[in-house]
């Protein structure tokens, strides 16, 4: 699973790299985040497998007289088998994906490396026996293999925490095409500081006017003057939004890139209508974006219902000691009621009664907020100074308000609500009835699926998504759902809290 500290010591970008004049020397080629991350996942890897080995000789040991000539000659088959298990992890592609993906986590090579050890252990298990080279006790196949899972995905946690202290961690960018779309993904890339991406600026012919949070960053040049760019500034990222270029332009640019050993990242055509988790396929080598369909198997929802009752009755009997505690410092704190209770709504557009500990005063104006989500609706909506889209309405909470706000803790009484049917673990926010107000047409796929706890867009982007894109994050989560969306989602949930405890 992903440290936390991946999260919370992640690079906050650096200021914009000023462009060199004309003439001057090109900078030295800086060793780039690809290398510096595979040799130190390697090096993960290596240890995690050996760590396992020797846990597994401590703790299982041999059940009968140990012969010295046997124990030898499994010390010296593991260490000659290392050299295979990195190439499997090559093959697994475990080495790739953080230079190509800003966003890309230990927890999402977890699939990957459960594959790896279970391939790598029993294909060992069988050539030993088979063999005839020694006579391995399955409780200790076993044991290396749950331990080797472990101790390979720890180590990569670790590792990773480690590069992204490095300067050598962070990416280059530019963003070509400074319309509304290459300025909406240079926000999200700006804003997300666990991305490691130092954003250099834009390229274009024709920019549009900047949004205040991104009037800092330069306008570079034209297209036609990217790759002298990527050299002169040692670029490592180009992201391809939306330009007034040609399509026969922007191709060509794309094919020159592909020279300079620059990753290059594509803004798809249709972004609004593909979710964060589409699959690429072919038609004789043209390539393909297939959208999840809306069908699923039947006993899918069944499924999804067993675990939201399992997960949230666990969660209700963990909490319980602290939701007792909470209880005591809000009735402390300030009058009135325990829990804050608000009609919301969920799946069908039914109103049902949404719990939270309550961290306001009572005699808050609600009016706010309302024309708060208004304001917010727009992707032209400026963030606060903080670059959050979120109401501040620091008066009005209470001291372990803050907390429970920060630490995400006022939404357990939401458990609750999931085993009485109301919510889900994971599904879109549950929205207020004046919030409809702003919906465009296709918002209203959002009430397909239950509302969650907890769901995509609270996981990437929170408050640094402007409601309108939220409500897009929600209706993607809806028209894609599966069990492995929602369990990654689960999964995702504890890092993103610790990850924004941190850096609040």
């Amino acid at each position: 699973m992903t440290s936390a500290a991946e999260g919370a010591r992640a690079v906050v970008p650096a200021e914009p790299v000023a462009v060199p004049h004309l003439g001057e020397t090109a900078p030295l080629r800086r060793r780039s985040r690809g290398s510096v991350v595979r040799r130190a996942l390697l090096a993960a890897d290596v240890m995690g497998i050996v760590a396992a080995f020797l846990l597994t000789e401590l703790l299982f040991g041999s059940n009968g007289p140990v012969d010295r000539i046997d124990l030898r000659n499994e010390y010296i088959l593991f260490f000659a088998s290392l050299p295979c298990w990195i190439v499997g992890a090559k093959l697994y592609r475990l080495y790739d994906h953080d230079e190509e993906r800003a966003d890309h986590t230990t927890l999402e090579d977890l699939v990957g490396v459960f594959h790896l050890v279970t391939t790598g252990t029993w294909l060992v298990f069988v050539v030993v026996v088979l063999g005839g080279l020694a006579e391995p006790e399955i409780s200790k196949v076993v044991g290396f293999w749950g331990l080797c899972i472990a101790c390979v995905t720890a180590a990569r946690a670790w590792a990773r925490a480690l590069t992204r202290r490095s300067a050598a961690y962070l990416q280059n960018t530019v963003v070509v095409g400074a319309g509304d779309v290459g300025q909406l993904v240079a926000r999200k890339l700006r804003f997300h500081g666990e991305y490691g991406i130092n954003l250099v600026g834009f390229v274009d012919d024709e920019p549009r006017e900047r949004r205040p949070e991104l009037a800092d960053l330069p306008v570079l040049g034209g297209p036609g003057e990217l790759p002298s760019l990527v050299r002169r500034l040692g670029v490592d990222r180009v992201v391809v939004a939306f330009s007034r270029g040609s399509h026969e332009e922007t191709v060509a640019l794309v094919r020159t890139l592909k020279g300079l050993d620059v990753q290059v990242d594509i803004v798809p055509r249709l972004f609004e209508a593909v979710g964060p988790h589409v699959k690429m396929h072919a038609v004789e080598s043209l390539p393909l974006v297939g959208l999840p369909t809306a069908k699923r198997f039947p006993a899918s929802r069944a499924i999804k219902r067993g675990a939201d009752l399992v997960g949230a009755l666990l969660g209700l009997v963990a909490a319980a000691p602290f939701m007792a505690y909470a209880a005591w410092r809000i009735r402390r704190e300030s009058p009135g009621p325990i829990l804050f209770r608000q009609e919301r709504i969920g799946q069908g557009m039914q109103p049902f009664t949404f719990l939270k500990f309550r961290t306001m005063r009572c005699d808050v104006d609600t009016s706010v907020h309302r024309e708060y989500i208004k304001q917010t609706m727009s992707a032209a909506a400026a963030p606060n100074a903080n670059g959050l889209y979120k109401l501040d309405r620091d008066d009005a909470v209470t001291p372990f308000g803050r907390f429970l706000r920060k630490t995400s803790l006022d939404e357990l009484p939401q458990l609750w609500n999931v085993v009485r049917g109301d919510m889900s673990l994971v599904g879109p926010r549950p929205c207020l009835d004046y919030e409809m107000e702003e919906f465009a047409p296709h918002h209203f796929e959002r009430f397909l699926v239950p509302a969650g706890v907890t769901g995509l867009w609270q996981v990437t982007a929170r408050a640094h998504a402007t409601f309108g894109e939220a409500l897009d994050m929600d209706v993607s989560y809806a028209r894609g759902w599966s069990l492995g969306l929602d369990l990654w989602l689960l999964l995702r949930t504890p890092l993103h809290i610790l990850r924004r405890g941190a850096t609040t």
